[in-house]
C-alpha cells in the first residue's frame, strides 16, 4: 500500500528581543495550521538575531516540548534582512512561511496563501491595504514604497514587507544567488512574475506586545539599500542637478558681468552673492557625496562577500539528519 506523504509547510519566525511574544506566537501559529489545514505537517522555526533577554530561554523550553518548534541561533545581530534571508534557506518545507513574531502579521493569512499556493501560485505575497500602526509612519511608507517604484527598474511591490508564501522551487533560487546583502522584497519583485506570483491584501494589526525595533536608522537603512540595489537614480539626479547648478552659476556670472560692465561706478555686487553660491555648492556637493557614498557602501559589502549569517547553534534539526 503506498502512503502519500504530507506536503510541509516551514514557518520562519525571525526574532529578536521578543520574549513577551514567544512562545504565544509558536503556539498560535500551530493551533491555525492544526485548525485549518490538518492535512499538512509542518515545522516552526525561531530565527534567533543574538537577543539579550530571555527570547532564547522561551524558544528553549518551546522546542523542548514539542519536536516540530525549531531554532536557529546567530551568534551576533545580522540585522532585519539577512537574518529572515537565511533562515527562509535554512528550512526544506515544501514551501517557506516568514511570519514576525509580533503578531503584525496575521496568522490567520497562513491557509489563505497555502490555498494560493495549492491553484500555483509559487509566490504568495502578503500586501498591506491598510494599518493599525502610526498613521504618520504609514503615510511615509506609502510616499517610500511609490518612490521606489516610479525610480527602480524592477516593479516592485507596495506595502510589501516579506511576509508571504514561498515555494521550495523559490527557496531553492534564493540559496543559488549568493548575495551578501538580499533584500527580500526586491528579489520577489524582480523574479516573482516567473513564479506566478500573486498578492493578497490584509490589514496589518498592532504590535501585540514589547516596543517595535524599527527606527530611523532601521528604515534608512532599509531605504537605503533599496535605492542603491535597485535604482541608479541617486547617480543619475547628481548628475543632472550638477548639470544644472553649473548652467545656473554661468547664467548668474554673465549676468553680473554685464551689469558690472554697463554699470562700472553704481553696481557694487558685493560678497553676499559669492558666500550664497559657495555654501550652495558645498551643500548640494556634502549631499551627493553621501548619497554616492552609500553606493559605494554596497558595492564594498558586497566585493568583500562576508557570509549571510554566521550560526552559533541549531536546535531539533538533528531529527532530520
Amino acid at each position: 500500500m503506498v502512503h502519500n506523504k504530507k506536503k510541509k509547510l516551514s514557518i520562519m519566525i525571525p526574532c529578536y528581543n521578543e520574549e513577551d511574544n514567544i512562545p504565544a506566537i509558536g503556539n498560535a501559529i500551530a493551533e491555525e495550521i492544526e485548525k485549518s489545514l490538518p492535512e499538512y505537517d509542518y515545522e516552526i522555526c525561531y530565527v534567533d538575531n543574538a537577543s539579550t533577554d530571555n527570547t532564547r530561554e522561551h524558544i528553549e523550553k518551546q522546542c523542548a516540548e514539542n519536536k516540530k518548534f525549531k531554532a536557529i541561533y546567530n551568534v551576533t545581530n545580522f540585522g532585519q534582512f539577512n537574518s529572515p534571508f537565511h533562515g527562509i534557506c535554512s528550512l526544506d518545507g515544501d514551501c517557506v512561511i516568514p511570519i514576525c513574531a509580533d503578531f503584525q502579521d496575521p496568522v490567520e493569512m497562513i491557509p489563505i496563501f497555502v490555498h494560493e499556493w495549492e491553484k500555483g501560485h509559487k509566490i504568495v505575497s502578503g500586501v498591506k491595504s491598510s494599518s493599525k500602526e502610526n498613521g504618520f509612519v504609514y503615510f511615509l511608507r506609502s510616499i517610500y514604497y511609490k518612490m521606489i517604484k516610479e525610480m527602480s527598474s524592477v516593479r516592485m511591490i507596495e506595502h510589501f514587507t516579506g511576509f508571504g508564501l514561498y515555494d521550495k522551487s523559490f527557496v531553492k533560487l534564493l540559496r543559488q544567488l549568493n548575495d551578501p546583502l538580499p533584500f527580500i522584497r526586491g528579489i520577489v519583485a524582480e523574479y516573482g512574475e516567473g513564479f506566478n506570483l500573486k498578492t493578497i491584501e490584509y490589514e496589518q494589526p498592532q504590535r501585540r506586545a514589547g516596543k517595535t525595533h524599527n527606527n530611523f536608522f532601521t528604515l534608512y537603512d532599509a531605504a537605503m539599500l533599496s535605492f542603491t540595489s535597485y535604482t541608479k537614480v541617486g547617480l543619475r539626479l547628481m548628475t543632472w542637478l550638477g548639470f544644472l547648478v553649473g548652467i545656473i552659476d554661468v547664467i548668474v556670472a554673465i549676468v553680473y558681468l554685464v551689469l558690472k560692465l554697463t554699470h562700472w561706478n553704481e553696481f557694487h555686487a558685493g560678497y553676499a552673492p559669492m558666500i550664497i553660491g559657495m555654501f550652495l555648492i558645498g551643500a548640494v556637493q556634502l549631499a551627493f557625496m553621501g548619497f554616492m557614498g552609500e553606493y559605494i557602501l554596497n558595492i564594498n559589502s558586497r566585493t568583500i562577500n562576508r557570509p549571510v549569517v554566521v550560526e552559533e547553534k541549531r536546535i531539533n534539526f538533528e531529527s532530520e539528519e
